[in-house]
Order: C-alpha cells, then sequence, then structure tokens
C-alpha cells in the first residue's frame, strides 16, 4: 500500500517541522512520500525528497491539507492513504506507517484511522483528542465517528467518492464534516491508541478566531449535513453546553456573533445523510445531536 504524507507550515516552527520530518523518514516499510504546504510562506531547507507547495496566503487549515491532497494527483490517487501531520507533532514508534498499511488492508471498509496524540514531556492524552464521548481511557482502541484533524490517515478512495476537507471551514469542525460524509458513504473510522502522534499540550482556545469558528462552523456542518428535523436539535443542544461551561463575556460574544454568521452565510452545498447514518451513529455511541 502506498503512503503519502501531507504537513502543512506556517514556517514559524522550523526545528519541530524538522523533527517531524525525521519521524516520518524513519517509518518501517516502503518510503512515505511527503508534501510540505507553506500557508503564505515559502519553506526552505527541507530534506532532499521532500515536496514543498508554496501557497500566496493562508488558506486556513482544511484548505492548505486540499493543496496537499491534489499534490498527490486527483484526490491523491497517486497513493492509496495519506497521513496528516501536525507540523509540531512526531511520530512516536517507527512502525506507524505499516500500522496504517496492515489496518487499511485487513479492512477494505476502514476509510479514516484517527491517531492517540500524546504529551512528549508526560505522555498523557487530553480527552478531547479522544473523538468519542466515552473518553476516560486514551488506551482504549475503538470505532469512533470523527477523528483528529493533525494526526490520522485517511484512504484516498474517500475522497474521490465524498470529496475533499471544506476549504470555508478555514478551521474548526472540518474533520466532523469529512467524517459524518465518509460514514454516510459507508466507511469506517478507527481511533487506535496505538498509532501515536506526540504533540505539545495546548488549548484550542489560544487561536483567536477559536470562539466565532467553533460557532459559525457548526452551524454550517448542520446544516450541510443533518436531516432537517435533527438541526435545530443539534445547534439546541450546543447552544446550552456553551452556556454551561461559562465562557468569557468576550468568548460568549465572539460565539454569538459566529453562530449568527453560520445562519446567514452560504454553508456549501446540502447533501442530508441518511437516517440510517444517524441510527448508525447513534449506535456507535454518539448520535447527531451532540
Amino acid at each position: 500500500m502506498r503512503l503519502g504524507a501531507v504537513i502543512i507550515t506556517m514556517g514559524n516552527r522550523p526545528d519541530e517541522l524538522k523533527a517531524l520530518l525525521d519521524s516520518v523518514a524513519r517509518q518501517e516499510g516502503a518510503p512515505v512520500e511527503v508534501v510540505v504546504v507553506g500557508q503564505g510562506v515559502k519553506v526552505t531547507g527541507l530534506p532532499d525528497g521532500v515536496r514543498t507547495v508554496d501557497l500566496p496566503e493562508n488558506l486556513g487549515i482544511p484548505g492548505g491539507r486540499n493543496v496537499g491532497i491534489e499534490a498527490f494527483g486527483p484526490s491523491g490517487s497517486d497513493v492509496d492513504a495519506l497521513l496528516f501531520l501536525d507540523d509540531d507533532g512526531l511520530l512516536e514508534r517507527t512502525d506507524t506507517a505499516e500500522l496504517c498499511r496492515q489496518a487499511f488492508a485487513e479492512d477494505p471498509e476502514l476509510g479514516i484511522v484517527s491517531f492517540r496524540i500524546a504529551d512528549p514531556d508526560t505522555g498523557e492524552t487530553q480527552r478531547r483528542h479522544v473523538p468519542r464521548l466515552r473518553a476516560a481511557d486514551p488506551m482504549r482502541s475503538s470505532r469512533v465517528t470523527t477523528f483528529l484533524g493533525g494526526a490520522n490517515a485517511v484512504r484516498t478512495k474517500v475522497f474521490e467518492q465524498v470529496g475533499d476537507l471544506p476549504g470555508d471551514f478555514f478551521y474548526a469542525h472540518e474533520e466532523t464534516d469529512l467524517a459524518w460524509r465518509a460514514l454516510d458513504a459507508g466507511w469506517l473510522i478507527d481511533y487506535r491508541a496505538d498509532m501515536v502522534l506526540l504533540h505539545p499540550t495546548t488549548a484550542p482556545s489560544r487561536h483567536a478566531v477559536y470562539h466565532r469558528m467553533v460557532a459559525r462552523n457548526r452551524v454550517w456542518l448542520a446544516r450541510r449535513n443533518l436531516p432537517a428535523p435533527l438541526v435545530p436539535v443539534y445547534l439546541g443542544v450546543w447552544l446550552l453546553l456553551t452556556l454551561l461551561r461559562r465562557p468569557s463575556v468576550p468568548a460568549l460574544k465572539a460565539w454569538f456573533g459566529g453562530f449568527k454568521e453560520g445562519w446567514t452565510t452560504p454553508c456549501g452545498p446540502r447533501r442530508p445523510m441518511r437516517w440510517r447514518t444517524v441510527w448508525r451513529l447513534t449506535r456507535l455511541g454518539r448520535p447527531p445531536v451532540i
């Protein structure tokens, strides 16, 4: 199975990027071809054999990754699966690529594999990095309904069948959008605790646009993918959860601004999932109302 890797960077982590590339180069089995996408920067000083694509502007996380996908041919078709890795991450083990090949080869319905993210100093995995509701045990692998954007592998046939990441999202929830479309098309998603990306513990709210884009994209996600009766239920639940978390006044103001923007701006094509997919998500432990 041919593997490629897509890494997006803003050029502000050269040492971490080099360490990540070294960890990819150390993978057992056939070499993993790597494309690094510079988000509004020119990427230089990379090892021989690493391809680069320099974008004139920052297209956001999904937009940059889509460019990386197309660097491997239409829908990434030059390879069988693509790894998506954060530029400040590090593959802990040398057999991660081989584990990916094995997972995809053994299960033809497996479309996406979500890696476990662990802090390089403590080894701990944040609860938010376990893509399921029952997240108390990050060492338990399982079938899931979404995946982690900066630590995963996707079979390129998924992109061929359901399309790429929603570029207009820019940041937040683009993984769930792709996951729901993949699940609706019959693909499976696995969380694998033995495939580890080391990554410093961070808070998502460190990004200035976090609260606005999380809210806006949550509305877009529902409008694009959910059957009409579930849209108000899903968004009502998330509105309640947001209020219960008692964010600061500026954060809440930004969140409501994004929530309004999600309703008043185009969300892209609407392709509501089938009700049997709703039931499938429910059986996996995460009905699409939360």
